[in-house]
Formats: C-alpha cells, sequence, structure tokens
C-alpha cells in the first residue's frame, strides 16, 4: 500500500471523471490537498459548478484518482458541512500560498470538491 503522507507532498494530481455527455473518461491535472489519516482528498474549482468535471461528478459520483503513479478509487462530493468547507479552502492555500500570485480570491470563490478514497 502507498504511503499517503508521502503522496500528499505532491504538486498535482490527476483526476478522472465519466463524461456526462460521452460517457468517457475525463481526466484533468489538478491541485489537491490530501488528508491520510482520513483518506479525503480536497480539490478546489475555480470555475465553480461550470466545471466540466464538476457536472462530471454531479452525474456520476465515481471517480479515479492518480497521484505520482498510484491510482485510487473513490467517490467525489461537494464539500456542503460549512466546516469541511473552509477546511478544504484553508489545507489547499496553505499547499499552495508560496506560487506567484494571490490565492485569495481563488480561496474565497471557488468551489470545495471532496473525494472520499476508497479503502
Amino acid at each position: 500500500m502507498p504511503d499517503l503522507r508521502t503522496l500528499a507532498e505532491e504538486d498535482f494530481c490527476y483526476l478522472t471523471t465519466t463524461g456526462r455527455v460521452s460517457g468517457r473518461p475525463h481526466e484533468i491535472e489538478i491541485w489537491f490537498s490530501l488528508v491520510p489519516q482520513t483518506r479525503t482528498l480536497y480539490m478546489l474549482s475555480g470555475g465553480r459548478d461550470r466545471s466540466d468535471w464538476v457536472q462530471n461528478i454531479l452525474r456520476d459520483p465515481g471517480v479515479t484518482v492518480c497521484i505520482a503513479g498510484e491510482k485510487f478509487s473513490g467517490v467525489a462530493r461537494e464539500a456542503l458541512d460549512p466546516e469541511e468547507d473552509e477546511l478544504a479552502r484553508r489545507l489547499l492555500v496553505e499547499k499552495y500560498e508560496s506560487r506567484p500570485g494571490s490565492l485569495a480570491n481563488w480561496r474565497r470563490t471557488a468551489l470545495p470538491v471532496v473525494v472520499d478514497l476508497s479503502t
């Protein structure tokens, strides 16, 4: 079994959803934060629910996540709980705040998406 703590340090993951129209796999590269203890992965969608990948998840929440060549199945969902919403925003901004540019607007306006990874 891969060490999730090490994978959490990676810069990005690949998220594969099922296309809501085509039914074909749709893969994106995206920033993420992973909480190894709970096997929970967080992402922020700058396009909110207009993003193709978010629309795909709303149709079919079953996803695959690949981090550094390690693949995981999971179930994606919007972070509806206010505490989980804030956790997602905080973890992602803390991880990527050293990047050029301000993430303040992204933190405030993006849609938090959660993937519960299978065990």
